[in-house]
């Protein structure tokens, strides 16, 4: 059995405007011990998936279809029974740590909280257990610093902070929602490489929410392609990057600077990404696709394959080499 399954999943959001779909018809699977990578451009459905499956969703949100962690749907779960397996078993790293950190407590009592609250720890073994995980995430003199406030770590180390907090009940499953957006790349490199080495010392399976590719190519086993809200693509990241079968897949690729070839210039999809209130008839991307046919723009694409699975109308091998 899977970790995690995500099954047909629809996000939608009442507006005074209308409905806004966020996710339509997201269907995957995470394994246990597994990386796997959800990408695409901003507004495609990413962060949503994400919090629908976490019952984070806003209070004009909606989500149906079913999440399944070790077969039980989060979906249908009552407040206590999500609250149990947050954090206990189901832990999610937010995109900015300033925001997610309470600036008037000291992280000793922010990081204590959740090990008094989840494992019934008194406040001293919390504190102490505490210290011990941001000495694990590389905080220099972790006991002396843990009695700190947010806004005396720099952006790298309030981001190393709130993945010790996410790790402090010790997870199957991390979610990691932009995790190194407005880092330098050192920092990117260093809190990647912790990631990496979390895996590996507690086998959490980790689900990683990016725009940058770069990230992706050096750290995940499975990467998912979503554009309007929907899967344009899935496969084993080395073999997604050497021979993406979708046209959005191709253009995002084509969008990365790449160092060996210098006297390339970078392409960008042209148009804009689709209006989630009004989604074409056919395949969200038709609009905005090089490859487009009639048949993109009257019937939506139905994902195929098993290894490698793409949406996509037009046979692979009819796709040009551009």
């Amino acid at each position: 059995m899977s970790l995690l399954q995500i099954k047909d999943l629809r996000v939608e959001f009442q507006t005074g405007d209308g409905a806004v779909n966020a996710v339509n018809g997201v269907s995957f699977n995470v394994e246990k011990g597994e990386t796997l990578a959800i990408v695409g451009e901003s507004g495609s459905g990413k962060s949503q998936t994400a919090f629908a499956a976490m019952g984070l969703l806003a209070r004009n949100g909606k989500a149906i279809g079913q999440a399944l962690y070790e077969g039980k749907d989060l979906l249908t779960m009552s407040r206590k029974e999500l609250n149990r397996i947050r954090s206990n078993e189901v832990a999610m790293i937010f995109q900015d740590p300033m925001t997610s950190l309470n600036p008037y407590m000291r992280i000793s009592d922010q990081m204590a909280e959740v090990l008094q609250l989840h494992k019934g720890m008194s406040k001293k073994d919390a504190v102490n257990e505490a210290a011990k995980m941001l000495d694990a995430v590389r905080i220099p003199d972790a006991k002396a610093r843990i009695t700190m406030y947010p806004h005396e770590f720099s952006g790298g180390m309030r981001q190393r902070i709130m993945i010790a907090m996410a790790l402090l009940c010790q997870p199957k499953l991390l979610i990691a929602d932009e995790p190194t957006t407005a880092l330098d790349v050192t920092v990117q490199a260093q809190i990647m490489e912790l990631f990496g080495d979390i895996r590996k010392e507690f086998g959490t399976a980790v689900i990683l929410i990016t725009h940058d590719l770069g990230v992706v190519a050096g750290f995940c086993d499975r990467t998912l392609v979503l554009y309007g809200g929907q899967v344009m693509e899935e496969a084993e990241t080395e073999a997604l990057f050497a021979r993406p079968s979708h046209p959005y897949t191709r253009g995002l690729l084509r969008a990365v600077p790449r160092f060996d070839r210098k006297d390339e210039a970078l392409l960008a999809i042209a148009g804009e990404p689709p209006d989630m209130s009004r989604l074409p008839e056919g395949c969200p991307f038709a609009p905005r696709c090089a490859e487009v046919r009639d048949i993109c723009q009257t019937a939506k694409p139905v994902i195929a394959g098993e290894a490698h699975r793409r949406a996509c109308h037009v046979p692979t091998e009819e796709l040009s080499h551009v």
